[in-house]
């Protein structure tokens, strides 16, 4: 079986399906409790921050030093007993190290570019060793500066998620070893997560957010490996929220579990199970959703897609263009190992040359971390926003940069937001795409207007 997507194939092999989509076949699996919601306010709609579209890269596998792949493909050979061909690859080839040197390059280039997304940092590579401890084959002081390379280089433009605990075999908590089980039941990737509670699952995921926690590493989210919580998705959500806040105390926890690479279904984040919003304790998990297939390379070193199936030389066509052009975060899709493919760089090159067309065709993109656009979507969606006259009043459970509405108005006043017994009066600007935070732009029938939108109430006004 020729495997060009891992997260299709363990989707397949985890629901048993076969020949289907990765996920437009199963859309109801998608269905999560979305929780409280306030009621629309009439003449006002939220827009994109800064009315751009977010962009972003979603990097999986990747951790520091180990060439994850390289030693996870035996694993998941035995856990198959061998009746798989696809893992019976020439993995001895491969190398063990994916070089710092590398990851400094790649950092570098994207930071240049203003290139933001999340970087996976599995804590317990292919059960190698653990980050912070060892990893036999290294020295200690490899370990500690590849660590202290993505805290200083990586980590301002770039979510860390752990990929759970090893991203092959799952780990007995209680001993910090494998389970004696090889099989499928005891892998990540595939059965673990089937008939757990969210209270199981919450305590596997912070092991993992605590070794990462252990060495200076913060998380707002985490990223599922391969098939992880296909069957138990409202338990993955739930433990999400629940570890992420307990370990890290973050606001809005996150999670990448799902993509769509065709079709018309939405690509926008999932806003799950919001609660407590008129609160002191608002709460919410974000389910980040990707756009792309794994086209820069493969986690298994497989053949590129290629950089048009992201955005075609003409640059007219492409799936970056379909979901940009229709207005949602585009978040692409790739693997640490095809980024790198062996030394040869195949998945980086393509990338770069998807950045290069993506700036030649467009003009109003905003590269985001998953982190903001949960945020951003958060805000977006759970602002209770009530229109009195020309006032308009909000109540944020949270804070967001960038907060765009676009209000229905005939006064042509400038703008002012008030908060907390202060005021701020926008700036008009004379193109929409110059809009950012502390500005406002007028169209025939009222304003657009971009503010950093304070938590709890405040007020904007147009008179």
């Amino acid at each position: 079986m020729n495997i060009h997507n891992r997260r299709q194939f363990l989707r397949r092999a985890a629901l048993g399906i076969a020949g289907a989509g990765w996920a437009t076949s199963t859309p109801s699996l998608l269905a999560q409790v979305a929780g409280n919601r306030p009621p629309p306010a009439e003449g006002v709609t939220v827009l994109n921050p800064r009315a751009r579209v977010p962009v972003g890269l979603i990097i999986d596998d990747s951790t520091c030093l180990v060439n994850l792949n390289r030693f996870a493909i035996p694993q998941f050979d035995t856990a198959f007993t061998g009746a798989n061909r696809s893992f019976q690859r020439d993995w001895r080839e491969w190398p063990d190290e994916i070089p710092d040197a590398f990851v400094r390059k790649f950092g570098e280039w994207c930071a240049a570019r203003g290139v933001k997304g999340k970087y996976s940092i599995v804590p317990f590579p292919a059960c190698v060793g653990r980050i912070d401890r060892m990893l036999p084959g290294w020295t200690q002081r490899e370990l500690n500066d590849s660590l202290e390379l993505v805290r200083t280089l990586m980590t301002p433009n770039w979510d860390i998620h752990p990929e759970m605990c090893t991203h092959t075999r799952v780990i007995d908590t209680k001993t910090g070893h494998p389970y004696s089980d090889h099989s499928l039941k005891f892998m990540e990737n595939w059965e673990w997560t089937t008939g757990r509670s969210a209270d199981e699952i919450a305590d596997y995921m912070t092991y993992a957010l605590r070794i990462l926690k252990n060495v200076g590493l913060a998380c707002e989210g985490i990223t599922t490996p391969g098939g992880f919580g296909n069957r138990a998705l409202p338990q993955l959500a739930q433990a999400t929220l629940q570890s992420v806040r307990d370990v890290f105390g973050a606001e809005i926890p996150h999670y990448f579990r799902h993509l769509y690479d065709k079709g018309e279904q939405s690509v926008a984040p999932r806003v799950e199970y919001a609660s407590g919003l008129d609160g002191p304790d608002p709460r919410c998990v974000v389910s980040v959703i990707g756009c792309t297939g794994d086209w820069t390379g493969g986690w298994d070193n497989t053949p590129p897609g290629g950089v048009d199936k992201f955005i075609t030389e003409d640059l007219q066509h492409g799936r970056m263009v379909e979901v940009i052009e229709r207005g949602e975060p585009a978040i692409m899709v790739a693997h640490w190992t095809g980024i790198y493919w062996n030394g040869q760089e195949l998945g980086f090159k393509i990338f770069q040359e998807v950045v290069r067309r993506l700036e030649a065709k467009f003009d109003n993109l905003l590269w985001m971390k998953p982190s903001e656009v949960s945020r951003y979507w958060a805000a977006k969606e759970l602002t209770r926003i009530e229109k009195v006259g020309e006032v308009i009043v909000l109540n944020a459970p949270f804070a967001a940069p960038h907060f765009t509405m676009r209000v229905v108005s005939q006064t042509g006043a400038a703008p002012k937001l008030t908060n907390n017994g202060s005021s701020i009066l926008l700036k008009e600007v004379s193109k929409q795409i110059e809009l950012k935070s502390g500005t406002w732009f007028r169209e025939p029938k009222g304003v657009i207007a971009c503010f950093g939108l304070p938590k709890g109430r405040s007020a904007f006004m147009l008179s």
